[in-house]
């Protein structure tokens, strides 16, 4: 992807005008509208920079994904890094979720000097479980290849039963949010980034984090058990905090947007 225009083709929004830099990052399926319920709250303190990834549906130009290209979290943290260096962002803090997280950690070994703080949020460097390691990542690789199945066999039926199972308790609005995006992604997009993400083990990355770290996560979440949020805690090179609140699903800022906006401001303060 050309860095010329980038924040353009990536849909940048600004918001707020605070002295420090918020940067907010989606995850898998979503765009950036997931953080509609925190952004008023955080632009009151904060500058809030907002995009949507190259996967997202919410991307017009959808030639902006190669599958080839995108065969891992590295070349997102590229088009992070290039994004910043052309907004002139420097010293930012990240909030990234799920997948973004990792890719968030990537970026900062490559460039630490653009970030303050990474705060990541229901993040998983692995997914798969390891017994050979006494690693819980949350799934078997019998659950992913039936979830891989599903996706490539039957998307729309696919779509609708993960995005109920990934907001736990009953939260129409935002299942049917999650929904409608993840299908404006595509079945195809959707196949592509779930083998990256469903089958990537990124956990050698954490120790070479060096930039500060805050954890949240979410009590019970059906994506990244609360084990995950242990061994990065556990694991990341530089200095780590962790905030598990009490609560289930795995997109708290907006099931549980209130506790979330604490835990954030918290790490911010």
């Amino acid at each position: 992807m050309s860095t010329e225009g980038l924040s353009k083709a990536l849909n940048v929004r600004k918001v707020g005008s605070g002295e420090e830099t918020l940067v907010l990052t989606h995850g898998f399926g979503a765009d950036q509208c997931v953080w509609d319920k925190v952004v008023p709250r955080l632009a009151q303190s904060y500058q809030v920079v907002l995009f949507d990834w190259c996967f997202s549906g919410a991307v017009e130009d959808r030639t902006l994904f190669d599958a080839d290209k995108y065969s891992s979290y590295q070349p997102f943290a590229d088009d992070l890094i290039a994004l910043l260096e052309e907004l002139n962002l420097k010293s930012c803090v990240l909030v990234s979720h799920s997948m973004s997280g990792l890719i968030a950690c990537i970026a900062s070994i490559t460039k630490p000097h653009l970030f303050k703080k990474l705060i990541l949020v229901c993040s998983s460097p692995r997914f798969l479980n390891d017994t050979d390691n006494d690693y819980k990542g949350g799934f078997e690789k019998s659950d992913i290849d039936q979830l891989l199945f599903n996706i490539e066999t039957n998307f729309d039926q696919w779509t609708s039963g993960f995005a109920n199972a990934v907001m736990g308790p009953k939260d129409p609005l935002s299942v049917e949010y999650f929904e409608k995006s993840f299908k404006k992604m595509g079945a195809q997009v959707g196949l592509a980034m779930a083998k990256v993400i469903f089958v990537s083990d990124y956990r050698s990355v954490l120790d070479k984090v060096t930039v500060q770290c805050t954890l949240i996560h979410a009590e019970v979440d059906f994506v990244v058990p609360p084990e995950v949020a242990t061994f990065m805690h556990q694991n990341i090179g530089g200095e780590a905090t962790i905030k598990v609140f009490e609560g289930e699903g795995h997109f708290p800022q907006l099931t549980a947007h209130e506790d979330f906006l604490e835990a954030v401001l918290a790490a911010l303060t």
